[in-house]
């Protein structure tokens, strides 16, 4: 793909309009795309203010025609959201596009669950409301076109990210787990880490303090429902020596819980 790829108008539909997909929703606005959203609380106000239609009906969302449904829900929530869709409402072939933040999970749900003449997109966009606030140039947007039969729509919506100044990485789904697990999980899992800690900025920070800190506050600001979907659905995570370690450090500490729990009960 090139920056000159032909890109046309489209009709978008958000499936979970949480931060991250009103986040993304601000930048296809912005070029001139359609948007529709739908989503388990009532954004229908946010939306009229924004130049989005707002169904609170998920049969109706999915009979407006979109040529992308766009799927943000939580790692976590994905499948149940996928399976309670009445997909006999499409109308024609659409394309599914999901941006969670592990691949090979989405990519099989979506196969599983939609019908043969659907296409479907994984991507992940690897940066978010705080990285992607003064622009996209130069971040980073991983996908994979898992199944493709209409180049036109699914080159359109790359070019959203494309024409923006990402740095566009064509991986595997399976490829990008692997790289995930050792850099996402990790950062994660650290960040959560100096938090029990409740490390604080001091009047005498050093510059690598500091990175810490911010590390921190930048792992805070994401959901545990995004940690625990890292943990349990990427599954090179769970190979990752630094799980072994968590896991065994939790079964000592319920293991001298018991035992107290014993002596107490003498």
């Amino acid at each position: 793909m090139s920056a000159s790829s032909d890109s046309r108008i489209l009709k978008i539909g958000i499936v979970g309009f949480g931060p991250f997909g009103q986040f993304l929703g601000k930048t296809m606005i912005k070029q001139g795309h359609i948007l529709r959203a739908t989503s388990r609380s009532d954004y229908s106000e946010l939306c009229a203010n924004s130049g989005i239609s707002f169904f609170r009906e998920i049969g109706a969302f999915l009979e407006a025609e979109n040529d992308v449904i766009l799927i943000c829900t939580s790692i976590l929530s994905l499948q149940e959201v996928l399976k309670s869709m009445p997909l006999h409402h499409l109308k024609r072939p659409t394309l599914f596009a999901d941006v969670l933040s592990v691949k090979e999970h989405p990519r099989n749900v979506l196969l599983r669950v939609l019908p043969q003449e659907h296409d479907v997109l994984c991507t992940h966009p690897m940066f978010g409301p705080e990285s992607g606030k003064d622009g996209w140039k130069g971040l980073n947007f991983m996908y994979e076109k898992v199944r493709i039969r209409n180049e036109a729509i699914c080159s359109s919506f790359l070019q959203i990210f494309e024409s923006e100044g990402c740095r566009m990485l064509k991986m595997s789904c399976e490829e990008h787990d692997k790289l995930a697990a050792r850099s996402q999980f990790l950062t994660h899992t650290i960040g959560r880490v100096l938090s029990e800690m409740e490390i604080q900025s001091t009047s005498i920070n050093t510059k690598r303090f500091e990175t810490l800190v911010q590390l921190k506050e930048g792992t805070m600001n994401d959901s545990s429902d995004l940690f625990s979907g890292l943990f349990v659905h990427n599954r090179f995570a769970q190979q990752e020596k630094v799980k072994q370690e968590l896991i065994e450090k939790m079964n000592e500490e319920k293991d001298l819980n018991d035992s107290k729990d014993v002596e107490y009960s003498r």
